[in-house]
């Protein structure tokens, strides 16, 4: 019965996260940039006539997403996404944006995506060769 107890105990202490050094100094940027990228794609969209309002945006400190978009029209991003190179960013903020009409990966998503990010081919080939958890690391 003591072992139980023990690695119980153990499993619990692993299961805290330490805090993020990394992620707490670059939330606030992360957060500047995505919302000045979503006002512009936001505007892009409605020159096209579609209204993408959402909700909340949240910055997170993900381990497997650069963004998502809830059915409550929350916008998730990851704070690593500063580490990339622009048009990725772009990519990623439209690409989250268009979720707020379309909840899917169908043609329509990709038509809309397409809008504004004609080369989005490359933009998704190219960050689905990075690796996420190697981004904005600081060893410690």
């Amino acid at each position: 019965m003591q072992g139980l107890f023990i690695w119980r105990t153990r499993r619990i202490k692993k299961g805290v996260k330490k805090p993020n050094k990394n992620y707490e100094e670059n939330k606030k940027l992360a957060n500047e940039v995505v919302n000045i990228k979503l006002l512009k794609y936001k505007e892009l969209y409605k020159n096209f006539g579609y209204d993408l309002t959402y909700n909340k945006v949240t910055i997170r400190n993900q381990n497997t997403r650069w963004g998502s978009c809830s059915s409550k029209k929350n916008l998730n991003f990851n704070y690593k996404i500063i580490f990339l190179p622009e048009h990725l960013i772009e990519y990623i903020i439209a690409h989250e944006l268009c979720h707020l009409l379309e909840m899917n990966h169908g043609v329509n998503f990709w038509k809309l995506v397409e809008l504004t990010i004609p080369e989005y081919h490359k933009c998704k080939k190219e960050l689905s060769k990075i690796r996420l958890h190697n981004i904005g690391q600081i060893n410690l």
